[in-house]
């Protein structure tokens, strides 16, 4: 009898065929950030001619058909017959993998492209790609698709200079979107521009005939000044310090008023959003340098017991750079730097930093004074969440006497709906399978957690009521072990005070239950906005929509049939079937799972719209005021 697998089924993928197949081993997913991995392939070979000294201009254009094009002004790629291919340098490079110049240290001394697939996945990916290269006084050209050359090398004339052009479209069987995001695009060249300081970066859209030109001389320290640009920095100089002997490294820093903090990292102008060796170096020298001053100078005042690495990030501005030549990535798309050579970086910032403060005590005594705040602010804060987390309880016996719990204690199928109002918090008492579903209504709009005190934070019933009833306490004294519920699901109208409320709370959970979030048991309900009903007698048909788009989609083909619309203004106007079945029941409904794929932008975006900073939010209004199609006011 046949176990069902056999020699036959054993399939040998050639050439590029495997990054066709699981192009998500290659490029992270294909998705939005998976096409723009594409461009950074690309653009990260440029980078690293400039990285060595042999570019000076890189230029990127946007075409309207869909077709990006990045040019540099390097070496130009070589074009002689491979000896081990038997296939000219181009086609190489771009049909095999792990085929390129990186692997010899005398060709690149650092670069951020390493394993030599990156041109070749590009290429497999797309719809069309053609490669331009200037070298030797002639100009070359070579068309591929698919992964497949369509042309050989041709010459095409005489050229000047030197230097790579790649042409190419991304495919949409792969895809599930090929339009690239200009911002996105011009934020990533205007940060190699400034890692590497005096490189010209050019991006051009051919659809808006606009061009605009990035080089800055000062590099990091031109970055940081825009950085700051937007806070308030403390009465301190910024902190610049590079190390060129043997291991190149730069950093720049500055303390600002705001509670939160930035540190961006890059290896080899790669950036590294998920951190890694380099980045743990230098937050460890920086607390080890911090500490090791104050201890010498006066020490702390009274109440406080120790400076954390997290009292001396809040409000820190800083930006990382380091160059390596045996650099390891966690993964194709380099998100996080594991190379063991960067642990040098600690005891070169610890003393670099801790010299500096000596010799500028006056404004040493600022910093330390941020950092001592900073550290009052967490004291004072822990006290509170103390407090809260005391009166929470995972016993029923305890738990808030508005929260309509259910029979079952198997946490991973339970469910717990927080409504807003007795109104909500009624019509889902009849919904809901009270077997695995709870409901809590809390009372309107929560507290902005983001902009209170600790003392209204301890005085807070509606966040006292979510503890008790999540089960896990919060801050120090949080145990994921104790959560009661497998889904956290925020039900709120689908209006604009219902929009805010979710806002409250999705902000709590980030900063006071952010495990939650990252383990995934954070939900957002998506109610009806409209009732649609169309026909009449046997021949009626109702709808339920979501959005005033779906609605007009859906008047559109009314063909003559007669048409009733009601408009939900609350949850409590719905009956209860038509609040299970929409909203409730989990064979119909929809639910959307709240997650963090970029901490970094996660925490800007609460800081800009929850913050204390009414500055942020006006110039968020005035970027986004257009975008607003429907203002429901």
């Amino acid at each position: 009898m046949s176990n069902g697998y056999t020699v036959d089924d054993i399939q040998v993928l050639k050439g590029l065929e495997a990054v066709r197949k699981r192009p998500g081993m290659y490029i992270g997913d294909t998705g939005i950030d998976g096409l723009h991995q594409l461009v950074w392939e690309i653009l990260d070979n440029s980078v690293d001619e400039a990285l060595n000294g042999h570019c000076d201009f890189i230029e990127v254009i946007l075409y309207p058909d869909g077709r990006i094009s990045l040019e540099d002004w390097g070496r130009g790629i070589p074009v002689e017959v491979h000896p081990t291919t038997g296939k000219n340098t181009v086609e190489t490079i771009f049909c095999n993998l792990h085929a390129g110049g990186k692997f010899d240290d005398d060709v690149y001394k650092v670069a951020g492209g390493l394993h030599g697939v990156g041109a070749a996945v590009v290429n497999a990916l797309s719809e069309k790609l053609e490669v331009e290269v200037r070298r030797d006084g002639i100009r070359y050209e070579q068309e591929f698709s698919k992964g497949v050359p369509l042309t050989g090398l041709k010459k095409l004339g005489k050229a000047e200079g030197t230097g790579t052009r790649v042409i190419f479209i991304p495919d949409p069987e792969i895809f599930s979107s090929t339009v690239f995001s200009k911002n996105t695009i011009r934020e990533r060249l205007e940060t190699k521009a400034f890692l590497i300081a005096g490189l010209t970066v050019k991006l051009r859209d051919i659809a808006e005939d606009n061009t605009e030109t990035f080089v800055y001389p000062e590099g990091i320290s031109d970055f940081l000044k825009k950085l700051l640009s937007d806070r308030a920095p403390i009465d301190a100089q910024p902190f610049s310090y590079r190390h060129d002997n043997g291991l190149r490294f730069e950093m720049v820093l500055a303390w600002t008023l705001d509670t939160a903090g930035k540190i961006l990292s890059y290896v080899n102008s790669i950036p590294t959003p998920a951190g890694g060796t380099h980045e743990t170096g230098f937050r460890n020298g920086l607390t080890r340098a911090l500490r090791t001053y104050i201890e010498k100078k006066n020490g702390l005042p009274k109440g406080i017991k120790n400076v954390t690495a997290e009292d001396v990030r809040e409000g820190l501005l800083a930006i990382v750079s380091v160059y390596l030549n045996d650099i390891e990535f966690q993964g194709q798309t380099k998100d996080r730097l594991n190379s063991a050579s960067a642990s040098q970086i600690e005891p070169l910032v610890k003393t670099a930093f801790e010299t500096w403060l000596h010799q500028n005590p006056t404004q040493a005594a600022a910093i330390v004074n941020r950092v001592v705040l900073a550290a009052q602010a967490r004291t004072a804060s822990r006290a509170a969440r103390d407090e809260v987390t005391r009166k929470a309880a995972t016993r029923r016996l305890m738990l808030p006497g508005k929260l309509a719990d259910c029979s079952s204690t198997s946490r991973d199928h339970t469910e717990l709906f927080i409504v807003e109002g007795d109104s909500a918090g009624g019509s889902s008492k009849q919904a809901r399978d009270r077997r695995f579903q709870a409901i809590l209504p809390i009372r309107g709009k929560i507290l902005n957690v983001e902009q209170a005190s600790a003392e209204k934070m301890k005085a807070n019933k509606e966040i006292q009521s979510l503890v008790q009833s999540i089960g896990t306490g919060m801050g120090p004294t949080f145990e994921y072990s104790r959560l009661r519920y497998g889904k956290i699901i925020i039900n709120t109208d689908a209006d604009v005070d219902g929009h805010h409320i979710a806002t409250l709370l999705l902000t709590f959970f980030y900063r006071f239950l952010p495990v939650l979030v990252e383990k995934g048991h954070v939900y957002l309900a998506m109610p009806p906005l409209y009732r649609i009903r169309m026909g009449s007698g046997k021949k009626t048909l109702i709808k339920y929509v979501f959005s005033d788009d779906e609605k007009n989609k859906l008047l559109k083909s009314k063909n003559g049939k007669e048409v009733e619309i009601q408009r939900f203004k609350g949850l409590g106007e719905m009956d209860a079937q038509t609040l299970k079945n929409t909203t409730m029941d989990p064979q119909t409904r929809t639910l959307l799972k709240i997650g963090i794929s970029d901490r970094q932008k996660t925490h800007d975006i609460f800081d800009t719209l929850m913050g204390k900073d009414v500055r942020k939010r006006f110039v968020f209004i005035k970027e986004h005021a257009r975008e607003v199609q429907d203002l429901d006011i």
